[in-house]
Order: C-alpha cells, then structure tokens, then sequence
C-alpha cells in the first residue's frame, strides 16, 4: 500500500491501518480470514497489520455475531455486545459461564462459571430461560445451522414483580461454503421491554441478510428491516411462548418477502434496471432496418438489393 515515487505522498502507518480495518470490517459473512490474508500481503508490514487486526476482527466478529464452540463443548457462544464483559470476556446466559475469546483465531480460550453478579437474579432468570427454552425450539426447527441466546440488557438485580426489565434474544445463523463460491448469514436481534405499569412486553426486532456469490463473479445481498410488535406481560412460560410466536411470524413473514423478490428478479427488478428506450427515446426498428441512413447507405455503396 504504497504510492509508485513521484505518483504522490507516501501513506502514512495509520491511513495504511485504517484502510487495513475497513477492507477486514467489511469483509462478507465467514470471509473475513480470505480478505486477511490478502490485506497482510498488500501491507507488507506485519506491525501494521497486527494493529489492524486487532481494531477490526472484534468489530467484524460482534457485528456478524460470529458464534464459537466453547471449550468444553457444551454449546456455542455468540460473539456479542449484549453478552460482552470486557474486550475478550463474553457471557453465555444459557450455562451460566464466561468464555474468553481470541477474536482474531476464533476460538475460545479458556471457560469460567459466572460470578452471580455477572448473572439476572432468580425472577429475572425465570423469564429469561423460559423464553431461551422457546426460542432454541424454534431456532432449530427454522434454521439448520442457526444458534440463539437470551440475554438480560436492564434491570438484573430486580427480585419480584413491580418494576420494569429488559431481555434481548440473539439469533445468528450461517451457511459456508467457500468450495461452492457462496457465503451467507442471517442475524436477527429482538429487544424486549418488560413494562409492569402496563402489563406490556415492547418487541422491537432487526433482521440483517447477507449472501456473497464469488464464482465467476461477484454478487451481493446486504438487506436489513426493523420490525415491532408487541403482547401482554404474563407468566414466564406464556410470555416466552406468545414473543417466540411474534418473533417467528416475523422472521417468516420477511423471509418470504426475500422469495418472493428472487421470483421477481427477472421479470421485474432486473427489467427496470434497464433503460426503457434508447437515448432517442425511439424503439429500434429490428423489423425494418431500412429506416435507417446508415443502412441505405451501405445497402447503396455494396448496391445491395441489385
């Protein structure tokens, strides 16, 4: 990443790291080690890249909630900011322990039970498992490689009814596969405001797809949509069952919108990207080239027709 001499001035380290961090920010879903590979060689300068790496993998891997096996096997962790304890510590809701990650390996390193401040109290946990059990239901029915988790965003300390909380489920699912030029993800977060005064639960949900198509080509899908909702506040088991409800008629409703726009795609989308007439403003008369002077003229000068 340096300039040809007499081309311009020479990049210094830090514009060479920022450049670094987008391309490996931006990298598409479970590509992000290809793209690596190549910025480090681009580089030339391991320092650079080191620093590089070490700004963008954890940005990447919380954005794409990249989900890691943890250690001892017992389930997978999702790399987000919603179960961050620090840069390389991230809870696990669903067995109560804390995982330290390398973010830049992928992996995780070394496995702790939770401290109990570092957990909901036992109210809390109530409606927090219960909708963890629900939706893993569903996350296994509707996603074959997909993971889920529920995580406490406010009011954790909270012991009985009487007050508001908050709970956020987590769903992150990935199909790779590199030897058949294609990548894709699907990551949804939904937040849930538990209101006591109204006996409410506010759902507010993002849904982010992504698909990278590389053979021969190039192509592209980056979609997002905000949905919300919401249902009465009851018993734990109930409540878990009537969001679960939400968030799967949600997902389904905008997972046939998808379908339904691939269908379309020729006939329409790829239709309207075209220019509807020529720069005349004159359909092409294929049916009649003689209109034309240019083919008079040739037909004249080869005395075509004679």
């Amino acid at each position: 990443m340096s300039d040809d001499d007499g081309a311009g001035e020479q990049l210094t380290d830090d514009q060479k790291r920022e450049i670094a961090v987008w391309f490996l920010s931006n990298a598409p879903a479970g590509e992000i080690h290809y793209v690596a590979k190549d910025v480090r060689a681009l580089l030339g300068d391991e320092a650079v890249y080191e620093a590089a790496a070490a700004e963008a993998y954890p940005k990447y891997n919380k954005a794409h909630l990249v989900s890691l096996e943890l250690p001892d096997r017992s389930g997978d962790i999702i790399i987000t900011t919603y179960g961050e304890l620090d840069k390389n510590n991230y809870l696990d809701p669903r067995t109560a322990q804390v995982a330290t990650v390398d973010h830049i390996k992928q992996t995780c390193t070394k496995l702790r039970p939770a401290a109990d401040e570092e957990l909901p109290s036992a109210y809390i946990e109530e409606f927090r498992n219960a909708i963890d059990v629900e939706v893993s239901k569903y996350v296994g029915e509707a996603y074959p490689k997909g993971v889920c988790a529920v995580y406490c965003t406010s009011g954790k300390d909270i012991e009985e009814p009487g007050a508001d909380f908050g709970l956020a489920v987590v769903i992150s699912a990935a199909r790779r596969s590199p030897q058949n030029f294609c990548n894709g993800s699907w990551r949804s977060v939904w937040t849930l405001e538990f209101s006591y005064a109204f006996q409410l639960v506010e759902i507010k949900g993002k849904i982010q797809v992504g698909a990278h198509y590389f053979e021969e080509g190039n192509v592209q899908l980056d979609t997002d949509v905000d949905r919300k909702d919401s249902t009465l506040l009851q018993t734990p088991e109930d409540t878990a069952l009537s969001v679960t409800n939400i968030i799967r008629h949600q997902e389904s409703e905008y997972f046939s919108s998808l379908e339904e726009s691939y269908l379309n795609l020729s006939d329409a989308t790829f239709k309207d990207l075209r220019r509807k007439l020529p720069v005349t403003r004159t359909l092409f008369p294929w049916h009649n080239t003689h209109a034309l002077s240019l083919t008079r003229d040739l037909a004249k000068e080869l005395a075509l027709g004679k």
